[in-house]
């Protein structure tokens, strides 16, 4: 069962892979936005997903973080996600990235749990 207070945390080593020049979002050797954003999510997916039914897991819906500091390649980003609230289908996240104890960004995620199967056969 999927509560209030579950958290989960994941880490990134940034590398030239993960930066703006290299995802295409800016021109700078720092750590890209959508890829900050990206272990946001990735920590809000971790912290649910051993709560969930067989057959499920659970999709972006809507994900809203400012971008405070830049970080250079070597830097390891640790992002945190925080279920707050749950209704049905319908999961949110406090999350936060950081650098050391340096805050990056901050915001609000949106997750949906789906039937795997369902989901994917809407691509047919």
């Amino acid at each position: 069962m999927i509560e209030i207070g579950l958290k989960h945390t994941s880490e990134l080593t940034v590398t030239d892979a993960v930066t703006a020049i290299h995802v295409g979002s800016g021109d700078m050797p720092v750590l890209a936005t959508p890829m900050m954003m990206a272990l946001m999510e990735n920590s809000a997916m971790l912290a649910v997903r051993d709560e969930l039914p067989e057959g499920c897991t659970t999709v972006g819906g809507h994900m809203e973080s400012s971008h405070l500091k830049p970080s250079k390649v070597g830097d390891v980003i640790r992002a945190e996600a925080e279920v707050t609230k749950v209704d049905g289908k319908k999961i949110e996240f406090k999350v936060a990235a950081y650098a050391g104890d340096m805050l990056l960004g901050e915001g609000t995620h949106l997750r949906f749990i789906v039937d795997k199967e369902h989901f994917m056969s809407k691509l047919r």
